[in-house]
Formats: C-alpha cells, sequence, structure tokens
C-alpha cells in the first residue's frame, strides 16, 4: 500500500497511479484524490506542481525498460555529483540545452515516456493581470527588496509591510487620502493593517486581490510560482478573482464578498486551473491562548463544550451534531498538544472521526461510545 503522505514532487511525477489521474481525469480518481487532499493539505502545493509538470510535458519517446531506469539515473546522478555537465551522447534521453538541475528533473520525465520538453511561458500570469502591467503607467511609490532578508517598511496610514527577499510592493502617492488603500505586489509580504472601516486596504497580487478593512496576513504571489496563497494571522480577509470582480465591487467597504478567511486559514488559487481552495493550516496556532488555563484539562466535560472552547481558541469552525454527541463527555489533559493531535484525543474518547473540508473541521459520529 502507498503512502502518498511521504511522497514529495519526484515521487508524484514517477508515480503511475498519479500519472493516470493527471492524464485521464476519472470520476474515481479525481474523488480519491480530493479526499486525499482534504485529509493532506499540506501536500497541496506539492500536488500542484507535480500536476504542473506532468502536464506540460507531451508524448514522443519510447518508454525506457524498468532494467535500465537505475542506470540512467545514475549516469545523471555522478555527473552532478561531479559538478560537471553530463555529455548528450552518455544518455539514453537527452534533455537538451538545459544545464545540470534541469536535466536531472528532465530525465524523470524521460522515464515516464515523455518528450523532454517543459513549457513555462504559458503558465505566466494574464499580462492585465501581472504586476508590471498594473503599475506601468502609473505615479507609484515603489519598495524593492534586493536584499537576503526580510525588510518592514511603514506605510502612510501607520500600517507596515515585511517585505520578502526578491519581492517588491508598490503605492500611490496619495495613498493616505483615497478611497481605497491599494497595495499593488511582487513576491511575498505579511501586512499588518491599520483598521479603518471607510477606507479598505486591498492587495493586487498578479489574478487575486485581499481585501481587508484591518488585520494581519501573508500574501505569496511570485509570477514564477503556479499557484497564490493568501493566509489570515488574525481579522478577516475577503479574496477575489481579478477577472471575475470589477474593482468598483471590491472597493466597498460593507460588502465584504469575495472568500472570506479567518485566523489560521489559507487560500490556495492554483494559476493553470483558475480556482480557488480553502484549507487549514498544516500547524494551527492559537489565537486565544489565555483561556487554555481555564479549560484544561478536562473533568467529564461536555463535549460541545470541548469542542466550541476548542474551535474558538484557534479561530476554526468545528462542525458537529449538537445533539447526536449532547450525552457524551470527555475527560483529558490537552495542554501542550498541537490542534490536530487534540482533535485526535478527543475523537478517540468519543468514537468519532473529523475531516477537513473547506477551511472546517466536520466531526462524523454516530453518538458516543
Amino acid at each position: 500500500m502507498k503512502d502518498f503522505s511521504l511522497f514529495e514532487i519526484a515521487d508524484f511525477v514517477m508515480d503511475e497511479d498519479f500519472i493516470r489521474w493527471v492524464n485521464n481525469k476519472s470520476k474515481a480518481d479525481d474523488d480519491y484524490w480530493e479526499n486525499w487532499l482534504t485529509r493532506n493539505p499540506h501536500k497541496l502545493l506539492i500536488i500542484a506542481e507535480a500536476r504542473r509538470i506532468i502536464e506540460s510535458i507531451g508524448t514522443g519517446q519510447p518508454f525506457i525498460q524498468p532494467a535500465g531506469i537505475d542506470l540512467e539515473v545514475e549516469k545523471v546522478l555522478q555527473a552532478i555529483n561531479r559538478g560537471s555537465e553530463l555529455p548528450e551522447e552518455n544518455l539514453t534521453y537527452k534533455p537538451y540545452g538545459v544545464g545540470r538541475f534541469a536535466a536531472a528533473v528532465l530525465l524523470i520525465m524521460a522515464l515516464l515516456g515523455a518528450s523532454v520538453w517543459i513549457f513555462t511561458s504559458d503558465k505566466k500570469p494574464p499580462k492585465k493581470f501581472a504586476y508590471a502591467s498594473i503599475t506601468a503607467s502609473r505615479p507609484l511609490i515603489e519598495h524593492v527588496n534586493t536584499t537576503l532578508n526580510t525588510i518592514t517598511i511603514s506605510l502612510p496610514d501607520g500600517s507596515t509591510v515585511k517585505l520578502a527577499s526578491n519581492s517588491r510592493i508598490s503605492y500611490d502617492r496619495k495613498f493616505d487620502s483615497l478611497h481605497t488603500r491599494d497595495i499593488y505586489l511582487s513576491g511575498q509580504a505579511f501586512f499588518t493593517v491599520r483598521k479603518n472601516p471607510h477606507r479598505p486596504f486591498r492587495v493586487f497580487a498578479n489574478e487575486v486581490v485581499a481585501k481587508v478593512l484591518g488585520t494581519s496576513f501573508t500574501v505569496r504571489s511570485f509570477e514564477k510560482d503556479t499557484i497564490i496563497q493568501v493566509t489570515v494571522s488574525s481579522g478577516k480577509v475577503s479574496v477575489y478573482s481579478q477577472a471575475k470582480t470589477t474593482v468598483k465591487e471590491s472597493a466597498s467597504a460593507s460588502k465584504p464578498g469575495g472568500i472570506i478567511l479567518t485566523p489560521n486559514q489559507q487560500l490556495v488559487y492554483e494559476k493553470s486551473s483558475q480556482e480557488f481552495q480553502k484549507i487549514l493550516m498544516e500547524n494551527p496556532v492559537m489565537i486565544k491562548a489565555v483561556m487554555v488555563n481555564n479549560v484544561i484539562p478536562y473533568e467529564d466535560a461536555p463535549i460541545n463544550k470541548v469542542f466550541d472552547v476548542l474551535g474558538t481558541d484557534y479561530g476554526i469552525n468545528i462542525v458537529y451534531d449538537s445533539e447526536l454527541l449532547k450525552n457524551c463527555t470527555v475527560s483529558a489533559d490537552l495542554s501542550n498538544e498541537t490542534f490536530y493531535h487534540k482533535l485526535d484525543l478527543i475523537c478517540r474518547a468519543i468514537g468519532a472521526s473529523y475531516e477537513v473540508i473547506d477551511g472546517q473541521v466536520v466531526i462524523q459520529a454516530n453518538g458516543c461510545h
């Protein structure tokens, strides 16, 4: 039985079941991988990249026999270890015009019986939403981080931006007097926004725009990436698709709209499919840690209280049938456990299970056991 949770990109790219799903798109495979990603949201980025690699190659070279796989891989690995280019005449499958790292990646593609060319230009964001296009003709103030460390930028309205390496932001010279506080981002940044309910703060990041009234959140949107991520640390963030939402609609302070994110939630936008997916963070953190000592350990505590407090502490919605579980109680010390381990212990105690669906936890139970 394969344990896909241990797979990395190269493992997925080489796996025949994964390749079948990407290429054939059968309903059975779609259902399996959708359920698997629900249980393993931390693998979403790896899956997206592996899919991109497989989808971007064609067929052309004959499938290499299993007996020859080790030999072909060994040739490339030896060249990489020597720090030299691998002469093409030594390879059964020849990656044209690429360096050592690309040669290794393309060889893996060849072992799948695929041609060794990869498209990259068609994975870039639409030009009209790209940072350069949006900012080209506007009189903006720009900050660029060319260092290897994160830098902190103070905005005119009192908000701050922690700008990651190789990233940049721009904003209007009249930033603090316009109806909306608009930031244009290429790269990654953590925003701590000064609250102003009358002047929405918007981050334009390639195909998406994130809008808040006052909160803290991270946006990662490098043009070379296949996905865009928005992660909330505090408050709420609404995220729109620029292609499907007018600038006027997203500027409204009274209409949150879009996809709403709360703490410990992350939105992933896959550029190729233009689809959003809301997931929970791999390691959710407490947002109300002051309550811990008041509720832990539990001693014959009603399960509804346990779930409600847990959800409040982490800002995560926990869905359960309160009538079905009204007689269930829990005795447990959860003081030093992570969010998911707490869930595991609680569910084990009452004979239940859980799934993470659309950024929330859904408890599945048939009563108390």
